[in-house]
């Protein structure tokens, strides 16, 4: 069974089991892991699923929208490996994607 890692904000590593087509964000939430507050529901309008990715994936990652980079200016966390959980979506080829749920803003 594939996996991701994510780690909470308390540094405690999670393995959750992909399945295919849902995102990352979904991932996360069903996992129980309120600290990601998603408040839209995975429609890219709030910035609440923001969450830090190994660089090793970006290159596996879809490309970033307009509006993902807009939403993402607003948090004071944002670095180079930031994206919004919602916008990924899982699949086999994500297999052992490491990600950090960034601070709250």
């Amino acid at each position: 069974m594939a996996e991701v890692t994510v780690t909470s904000r308390d540094g405690v590593e999670h393995a959750l089991a992909i399945t295919e087509g849902m995102s990352l964000m979904e991932t996360i939430r069903d996992a129980g892991l309120d600290e990601l507050l998603a408040l839209c529901g995975g429609c890219c309008s709030c910035a609440t699923c923001h969450v830090h990715v190994d660089p090793a994936f970006a290159a596996k990652l879809p490309p970033m929208s307009e509006d993902e980079d807009d939403l993402l200016e607003s948090s004071e966390h944002r670095d180079d490996t930031s994206r919004l959980s919602c916008q990924i979506a899982l699949s086999d080829n994500l297999a052992g994607l490491r990600a950090r749920i960034a601070e709250e803003d």
